[in-house]
């Protein structure tokens, strides 16, 4: 018997997990694929939003502003990426002007700081490869990026070391109400619990309309990206945005929080829910619609390109109340951009809802800080040195594109919640993410993640599931 039960260990079911960590409660996490961070979490455009795209006086606009508030002391805490930039929305036509101004009034009301409307020379001063033709931009100091797995990894290994447990390749199937008690049906058994948090992203409306009479539609939302290397991701300083229209903020350019370039995303409309395959006609809109507002951009620096889904609720809000039809029901639904950004803010309301339902009393040992994996780059020569003479893995470079060492891959399959797959292993340690795509590395890291989890190679997969990366044997060992 649990107390809450929360489906999916994305940034929204992670930042419940951990503020919920806090009190005297039994907490579970249900995720139905073999890691936190595999669903829309895993892709996006990794920017901390300032606040002034939310419409005014919406449950978007406040979670935006109060989680782009607590992203700083929250990266010290939990030790994970992120640099406050800011951003520019660019604006190319002075008949233009009338939006721009609305954002920036918009902003305003929201409660965002340090708005300002630049003209062409204060942008270009900013941002020397601004197309030539920009007229004018809203630029938002507050704004920032973070590495999207960085925080979600966090905020999970924080909420399990504080005595949440984490239940994965656990998929829920359906849900049943017996008295005051929910019964979780899950291809691994059924479990009980006094709350449910549905958390689950694009599938959010799967788990409402089993339960409650009044349905809600939710749409997956591709988005495609390009990511550049390294060697482009000082082209822009900031995030640079056109003016958002119906379908969200338009093609982004901006570093990411580990200093590549990005580019993306689209705004694709599709029915399935698993459908995160890239297509030429998104890529190619990423490419011409990116070069609109940013001039020579040096595209053949790509060096991979990817999809994520946003979870598009019909009425563009995010839906975070219990449910009046199905009480002890608590949906974090519709949980679209800025979700990423206001995933503290909305851990912190979900439990706060569950804080006064349950009636639950802090912790007086509750653990507020996480130490990250130690990146070896980060320390002086003779600090490098010993830590090598101490843990000769340190020692060891595995990914040359990244620098990641044999020291860092074992860290990140021993932490809590470890990795168990190459992906696992290169959401927390970049291994495999730089120009040669896993290209050298993804033999070593196999070795070291057979050795330590002591398993066979042939067992070791891509993402869990089936994704097994050796298929057969084709020369026995002599």
């Amino acid at each position: 018997m649990y107390d809450v039960m929360i489906i999916g260990s994305g940034v929204s079911g992670s930042a419940a997990a951990r503020e919920l960590s806090r009190y005297k409660a039994k907490i579970c996490v249900l995720e139905k694929e073999e890691d936190v961070c595999c669903g829309t979490s895993k892709a996006n455009s990794g920017i901390v939003h300032a606040g002034y795209d939310a419409k005014e006086g919406s449950l978007m606009a406040k979670l935006n502003v109060r989680g782009n508030a607590m992203m700083e002391q929250l990266s010290k805490d939990l030790d994970f990426p992120f640099k406050r930039i800011g951003s520019l929305v660019i604006c190319l036509r002075e008949e233009d002007m009338d939006k721009l101004q609305a954002l920036y009034d918009r902003g305003v009301a929201n409660g965002v700081s340090g708005l300002q409307i630049l003209n062409r020379e204060e942008v270009l001063e900013m941002e020397p490869n601004i197309a030539d033709n920009v007229y004018a931009a809203l630029y938002a100091p507050t704004a920032g990026i973070v590495c999207p797995f960085g925080l979600n990894i966090a905020m999970a290994e924080n909420a399990c070391e504080n005595g949440v447990e984490f239940k994965f390749d656990t998929e829920v199937k359906e849900l049943k109400k017996a008295e005051d008690i929910w019964e979780v049906h899950t291809n691994q058994g059924v479990f009980k619990t006094k709350y449910v948090v549905n958390a689950a992203g694009v599938y959010a409306d799967k788990f409402h309309n089993m339960v409650s009479e009044k349905k809600i539609h939710i749409t997956p939302r591709r988005g495609d990206y390009c990511l550049l290397d390294k060697t482009a991701g000082g082209h822009v300083k900031r995030t640079i945005f056109a003016l958002p229209n119906e379908f969200g903020k338009g093609i982004l350019v901006s570093p990411t929080a580990h200093g590549n370039l990005l580019l993306g995303p689209t705004a694709i409309d599709i029915e399935e829910k698993e459908g995160t395959n890239t297509t030429r006609e998104g890529l190619d809109q990423v490419l011409t619609k990116a070069g609109q507002n940013v001039k020579n951009i040096p595209m053949r620096q790509v060096i991979t390109s990817f999809a994520g889904l946003r979870a598009h609720e019909d009425g563009h809000e995010f839906i975070i109340e219990e449910l009046e039809d199905a009480k002890g029901f608590i949906d974090c639904a519709g949980i679209e951009s800025p979700g990423l950004t206001s995933s503290p803010a909305i851990g912190e309301m979900v439990a706060g809802i569950l804080k006064e339902k349950l009636h639950l009393e802090e912790k007086e040992n509750f653990i507020a800080t996480r130490k990250g994996i130690l990146d070896p780059n980060t320390l002086s020569k003779e600090e490098r040195v010993k830590l090598i003479k101490e843990k000769p893995a340190y020692g060891n470079i595995i990914c040359r594109c990244e620098m990641i060492t044999e020291g860092e891959i074992i860290d990140a399959i021993h932490r809590p919640l470890g990795a168990k797959s190459l992906d696992g292993v290169k959401r927390r340690t970049r291994a495999g993410m730089g120009r040669c795509q896993a290209g050298f590395c993804s033999p070593r890291t196999m070795e070291i993640l057979a050795r330590e989890l002591e398993i066979p190679m042939s067992e070791i997969t891509k993402s869990g599931g089936k994704s097994r990366i050796i298929v057969g044997v084709n020369k026995e060992d002599i």
